[in-house]
């Protein structure tokens, strides 16, 4: 019995799922919320409806790691570590280089170090993740799965930004985008749902999570996205700006001092977006908890929301219209207050929720009969798709 474990490591979350391959049948799930930070949460699903929780304090990737595979023993959810046949971990920026995924060789961990330039936040922390793994199962086989692959049709109107062309081609700056396995799952989810054949489907897809992006999907392919050469860039965040002027990187340097740009794109990584506005913190839970009471609060919430509807509503008029805006990710699955509030931004299109349906937070369709466009909430599953395009290997 083959066994596929599937490491999906954000910036600030670590996902997993461990597959009976080639059944799909998930044997434990888990997500480690909050890395390096305090109050980090581990949880693991397994069995029948079962759970084990635990919270331990700024808890990095590497100690995280360590505990999904000590906890899975002693949980008998594997005896040993050697029913591990595969290991698939999730790769934000494969650039121009890897267009599928790829079995990971010494020459395609160092391009994917190499591509860190394209998503600082993320490559670094999947490298050494791969690495990691080698270390704990060094027999078995690893594979990477691109993030990117989603978005490298792109039409050149929108894949590449108003330089010199010839810099454009030199250094391959375009947009890559990110969420890329999200929003192909979702993309193939909705097909499903609407019973529509994919390549005749038009999306807003919206991953709204700690990182957010939304894509323009047109004909079952991708046609926009939010993001942009790095993941930094497109609607606020929960520690990342979004779209800025890039003259505030060399202001920024002078007002403060800073004779290293890094420090101010670090800054821009990980102290902005809602943790940066609401001085609270980069989990939109506990910012709409303090809203009603503290302004900023109040305002952060506003410009996430006011971001979202800024590039749902260009995508849409991109697209003249779509058969439906997906709502996605951990804030976009699990908080039907702020999905109203987008929605009704969006009134000029004539979109209209279910209440009932918007609240009851079910996959499937969420808008009313009399809306002009469909809105579905799908939870996402980057896992399955990920473990799906390993399988293709």
């Amino acid at each position: 019995m083959q066994k596929t474990l599937i490491i999906n490591a954000g910036s600030s979350s670590l996902k997993w799922k461990l597959f009976e391959m080639p059944s799909e049948v998930i044997l434990a799930s888990g997500l480690v919320e909050r890395i390096s930070m305090p109050g980090s949460i581990f949880t693991i699903k397994y069995g029948d409806h079962q759970k084990f929780e635990k919270t331990v304090d700024n808890l990095s990737q590497e100690a995280a790691a360590k505990m999904v595979f000590d906890e899975m023993q002693n949980l008998k959810i594997i005896a040993d570590l050697s029913e591990i046949t595969a290991v698939a971990h999730r790769v934000v920026a494969g650039g121009q280089v890897f267009k599928s995924a790829v079995k990971v060789t010494p020459e395609v961990l160092k391009k994917i170090k190499e591509l860190s330039n394209f998503a600082p936040l993320h490559n670094p922390m999947e490298a050494k993740g791969i690495e990691t793994m080698a270390k704990t199962l060094p027999d078995v086989v690893q594979y990477a799965v691109f993030d990117s692959k989603f978005f490298t049709d792109l039409p050149e109107k929108n894949a590449i930004y108003s330089l010199p062309y010839e810099l454009t081609q030199k250094y391959q700056i375009r947009r890559y985008g990110e969420h890329g396995i999200s929003h192909t799952y979702l993309t193939k989810r909705a097909a499903e749902l609407l019973n529509k054949p994919k390549n005749e489907l038009d999306l807003v897809t919206m991953h709204l999570g700690s990182g957010a992006s939304l894509a323009a999907v047109k004909n079952g392919k991708a046609f926009d996205t939010s993001m942009g050469f790095t993941p930094l860039t497109g609607v606020t965040m929960g520690t990342r700006a979004g779209d800025l002027d890039p003259a505030l990187v060399p202001y920024l340097m002078q007002e403060l001092k800073i004779d290293d740009p890094n420090k101010i794109m670090m800054m821009l990584n990980q102290e902005s977006g809602l943790l940066g506005i609401s001085g609270i913190s980069p989990d939109m839970r506990e910012i709409r908890a303090k809203q009603q009471t503290d302004p900023r609060a109040k305002l952060a919430v506003d410009i996430f929301v006011n971001r979202i509807v800024k590039y749902a509503g260009s995508f849409l008029t991109e697209l003249n219209g779509a058969d439906a805006l997906v709502f996605a990710g951990g804030i976009g699955e699990h908080n039907d207050e702020l999905r109203q509030e987008i929605i009704d931004e969006l009134a000029i299109f004539n979109v209209k929720l279910d209440q009932d349906l918007n609240k009851a937070g079910h996959e499937g369709l969420i808008s009313s009969p009399d809306s002009a466009i469909k809105v579905l909430l799908i939870p996402t599953d980057e896992e399955l798709e990920m473990v799906r395009q390993v399988a293709e290997l």
